[in-house]
């Protein structure tokens, strides 16, 4: 029985009888006599090997294999990368894989992953845009600095690149820091100022403050950082580091409260955290502790201070004429005549720290005295006497309330009731009370008047009784003021019998 076996051009076979290796066949057509002649054949376009029992083939017949296969055989710290024409493959440690040579160009090229994990930088140009398992690839811009970590261990700085590494198994990465960013977040900033001082030294620059010492970073003259005491932080080396020791006196000088106080508003919320501020107007005056204990006072303008291992308070007192009012005070008079009454004082600060000193809240107590002033004032007078003076409460609390301010440096200028509210009813019995005095007054009067006339009169007649003259004159007068309202007078008789004869008078 003849077999018949045709190998393609673009195929290689093996030929097996009874399962046992031959020969390798090449491109033809082949016959051989017997049923137990089996041969496989393999697409040369597809340049890896497939090959079952390929470990007892490479054994017992690799000398003959090797002149058509490349073996690639990793160890246990080994791997490598096979170029297949413009295919590359990546073959991991511990594995067998084997290619076809002759049909395609197949190269091998093995990497020793116990000396480097990097891959030379003519391959991470060859295999660049191609995903190959077991390596990773990190490119590096040219605004920034990589850090390469193996088993999260920091191992060296990677410039400008493009860089690949073997990463089985093993957890290899690479973090870029933007050289752009004056002030960027080292990772592991410690581990890398305490174990690897040559990067350090190459790259960067290194602060390390004492308890008592604060720091400000600068770049291009600009304020990017603000370090408490004991910090310790890397940044670039083009930025300028300026210490200040705060173990004598914390406040700022002026020219540093303009920059961190009244700069731009990235840099005083950098600021808002570290500082103790406080503006003083004008007419105002400031007191300052530290840690509860009285400091000094404080001039108007803008005071700061690092608050750093110290407790700061400062409170600000207004030095001008001020004004509070009590209102709605319902007191009881004397006659017990409800009122409800409005206050206002005009007081100044003479000596703000003994005021504050003194007094645990300055104007809470003003009120409360002046309540208590203007209680005892109304209390000890009835409603007839207040409404006749209401100088007096004024007086009597303006003396009251002075006293009681003297010794803690609070001076009052002016005290004064505004309004005395009286009840409805009471209202209502008051104008009435009014009502009758001005009726009565008015009585007087009319009366006093009335009298006055009756006594001209009597005056005027006995006048005319003895002087037929002053009568006749009399007549003429009431004949004048007659004449000025009528049109027309018709008399009967002479003139002589004006008062004494019938006297018609014709309107018209």
């Amino acid at each position: 029985m003849w077999k018949y076996f045709y190998i393609k051009p673009n195929e290689i076979g093996i030929l097996y009888h009874r399962s046992d290796f031959k020969k390798i066949l090449q491109p033809g057509t082949y016959i051989y006599f017997g049923r137990h002649w089996q041969v496989k054949t393999y697409d040369l376009n597809q340049p890896e090997a497939k090959i079952e029992n390929l470990e007892l083939l490479l054994r017992n017949h690799g000398a003959e294999l090797q002149e058509y296969l490349l073996v690639v055989r990793t160890g246990f710290n080994q791997a490598a990368l096979v170029r297949c024409g413009q295919i590359w493959l990546s073959v991991l440690p511990n594995q067998l894989r084997v290619f076809w040579r002759g049909f395609i160009e197949v190269q091998a090229h093995f990497f020793n992953l116990e000396t480097s994990l990097e891959l030379p930088a003519e391959f991470v140009q060859q295999v660049r845009g191609i995903a190959l398992s077991g390596i990773k690839k990190f490119p590096i811009s040219e605004y920034e600095l990589g850090l390469l970590y193996v088993q999260n261990n920091f191992v060296r700085s990677l410039s400008t690149g493009e860089y690949a590494f073997w990463s089985i198994d093993r957890d290899v990465s690479v973090r870029t820091i933007s050289r752009l960013v004056p002030n960027p977040d080292f990772p592991l900033e410690e581990i890398l100022i305490e174990r690897h001082p040559d990067f350090v030294a190459t790259y960067c620059e290194t602060v390390q403050l004492q308890s008592q010492q604060v720091a400000i970073a600068r770049y291009q003259g600009k304020v990017i950082a603000i370090l408490p005491p004991t910090s310790r932080k890397l940044f670039w080396q083009d930025v300028e580091v300026e210490v200040i020791d705060i173990s004598t006196d914390a406040k700022l000088p002026t020219s540093l409260i303009g920059e961190l106080v009244s700069g731009s508003r990235e840099v005083v919320a950098l600021s808002h955290n570290y500082l103790h501020l406080c503006e003083v107007p004008p007419q105002h005056i400031g007191l300052l502790y530290i840690n509860q204990e009285f400091q000094t006072q404080l001039p108007s303008g803008k005071h700061a201070w690092w608050v750093f291992g110290r407790s700061w308070q400062t409170e600000v007192f207004d030095l001008r004429q001020q004004t509070l009012e009590v209102s709605g005070q319902d007191i009881l008079t004397k006659d017990k005549v409800p009122l409800r009454l409005n206050l206002t004082a005009g007081y100044r600060l003479l000596d703000p720290l003994k005021a504050r000193n003194s007094l645990s809240d300055i104007l809470n107590y003003l009120y409360k005295e002046l309540q208590f002033a203007l209680r005892g004032a109304v209390g000890e007078r009835s409603l007839d006497a207040l409404l006749e003076d209401k100088g007096t409460i004024d007086r009597s609390i303006f003396e009251y309330i002075r006293q009681k301010t003297a010794d803690y440096g609070i001076e009052v200028d002016s005290v004064g009731v505004k309004d005395i509210i009286l009840p409805g009813e009471i209202k209502t019995i008051l104008s009435k009370v009014v009502e009758a005095e001005k009726a009565a007054q008015a009585n007087v009067v009319r009366r006093r008047e009335e009298t006055a006339a009756t006594r001209s009169m009597l005056n005027t007649a006995k006048v005319m009784e003895d002087n037929p003259v002053a009568l006749r004159l009399k007549e003429l007068e009431v004949l004048e003021r007659i004449a000025e309202k009528i049109e027309k007078i018709q008399v009967n008789g002479s003139l002589d019998s004006i008062l004494t004869e019938l006297i018609r008078i014709n309107r018209n």
